[in-house]
């Protein structure tokens, strides 16, 4: 027998279904009578960027907003309340996250429509429609002006309504592109292996052909948190036994980690998401110099990352891995390199590649020092400038620090800033969204 959720996501993917035909079958040009948000033709994202800051007196903290427009949202839409998970602590204050993002980045106009329409894209896992963004957007007026009392004027509730309206209009021509795509991927569980009290290695095959690159990302969803995604990077390149690897270490707080390490076993059932992420490696550069640093389960992408570049038999080039455990406050914890036994087999005989694995003492990647990367950086004068770096350090630690750090370091040390790829650092902070690496949205996520 189907779950409600099961049975909900069917009815998505017949909808999405009968759209395609329509849309197929539809005279060139016509929308066959689809809904559409269009994005305004002028917008000046600068005006309304001032008038939304002046606002923020009025109705900060921002978190109580939210509270307020959920509460009238759920109020006068209950049956949207299935489309959330049970607690929405985190949620909350992942929409303030969103909503200071679009704050502070609404002036720049093109950014904000292409990260938008990415997360119309990945919505779709989540059953959202046109519809939900209208109730959204109702419930969210609401808000404001209970917030703002006496002083909400209408100039500055217009301003929140082009902003919102921009960001919803890329969302739905995200979606609507992404059309012939499934919304989401059902997988079984083949293999679950705890490497540590808090950290398991999942082996999963999705039911559908799953197209993806070594070093990105995707959402997975547990059955025993409906409608709670978070993202974990893929630790396998493309094979063609079809199964998927990620490496996940609970957070103890009861979250999609927690279900993913101690409430999995072989056999059981997980969601994917589309892939994601700018840790792909291009074609062009698969016989370049590479510099990998990774600490923590930030070695998944880089164990997929180094299976693709092994299966280029041409290679001539270096690779230098930056190995280092993971640790809070820039400071590793020892013995935490959790796949050591494989690194040390797949080093032996690859003579390309130079691994370096920092010790607890060494690896402080967001120290003032950054001692870890002396031993990976190339002294030669000039040499740096050849490097194409690729970064994932301590996802699990939620910040951009270490990122940033690292960055820094490697651009003081003449590696061009353009050839330093990493996703956010901290899979949820919507303030660190790129048009490449967007992985939030308005609803839920």
């Amino acid at each position: 027998m189907n779950t409600p959720s099961e049975d909900y996501h069917a009815l998505l993917a017949r909808h999405d279904a009968m759209r395609l035909r329509r849309r197929i079958l539809a005279p060139s040009g016509s929308r066959a009578g689809e809904w559409s948000a269009e994005a305004p033709q002028a917008y000046d994202g600068t005006a309304d960027q001032l008038l939304i800051s002046d606002s923020l007196l009025l109705v900060n903290p921002l978190e109580e907003l939210i509270a307020e427009l959920y509460r009238i949202l759920f109020e006068r839409h209950p049956y949207l309340r299935s489309l959330f998970p049970e607690s929405m602590a985190f949620q909350q204050a992942h929409l303030a996250g969103i909503f200071r993002y679009l704050i502070g980045n609404l002036h720049r106009t093109d950014e904000m429509i292409a990260v938008f329409g990415q997360l119309g894209r990945d919505h779709r896992k989540l059953g959202v429609r046109p519809a939900h963004f209208e109730a959204f957007e109702a419930a969210l007026i609401e808000a404001l002006r209970v917030r703002g009392g006496a002083r909400w004027t209408r100039p500055l509730e217009q301003a929140w309504l082009r902003m919102l309206r921009l960001a919803v209009s890329a969302m739905v021509r995200g979606a609507d592109e992404a059309i012939a795509e499934p919304p989401s991927w059902e997988a079984t569980v083949t293999a679950h292996e705890l490497r540590a009290p808090d950290l398991a290695v999942l082996r999963v095959r999705p039911h559908q052909p799953y197209a993806f690159e070594a070093g990105q990302y995707a959402s997975l969803e547990s059955p025993l948190l409906e409608q709670a995604w978070r993202p974990y990077y893929l630790a396998r390149a493309p094979h063609p036994d079809g199964e998927l690897e990620f490496h996940v270490r609970a957070r103890g707080a009861d979250g999609v980690s927690d279900a993913l390490v101690h409430g999995t076993r072989e056999g059981g059932a997980v969601r994917l998401s589309a892939p994601r992420g700018a840790l792909a490696l291009p074609d062009h550069l698969v016989s370049s110099d590479l510099l990998l640093i990774a600490s923590g389960t930030g070695w998944a992408p880089m164990k997929a990352l180094l299976q693709r570049i092994d299966a280029d038999r041409t290679r001539t080039h270096r690779v230098r891995l930056l190995l280092g455990p993971a640790g809070t406050e820039g400071r590793a914890a020892a013995g935490e390199l959790y796949d050591a036994a494989y690194l040390d087999a797949f080093r032996r005989e690859r003579p390309w590649l130079t691994v370096i694995a920092a010790d607890a003492e060494s690896a402080r990647f967001a120290g003032p020092g950054l001692r870890a990367l002396n031993g990976i950086l190339p002294p030669q004068p000039g040499a740096a400038a050849r490097q194409h770096a690729f970064l994932a350090l301590s996802p699990e630690a939620g910040t951009t620090g270490p990122v940033q750090a690292v960055s820094a370091r490697l651009a003081a040390a003449g590696v061009p800033v353009e050839q330093i790829r990493h996703d956010a650092t901290g899979v949820v902070a919507v303030t660190e969204m790129s048009a490449s690496t967007a992985r939030t949205g308005l609803l839920s996520a």
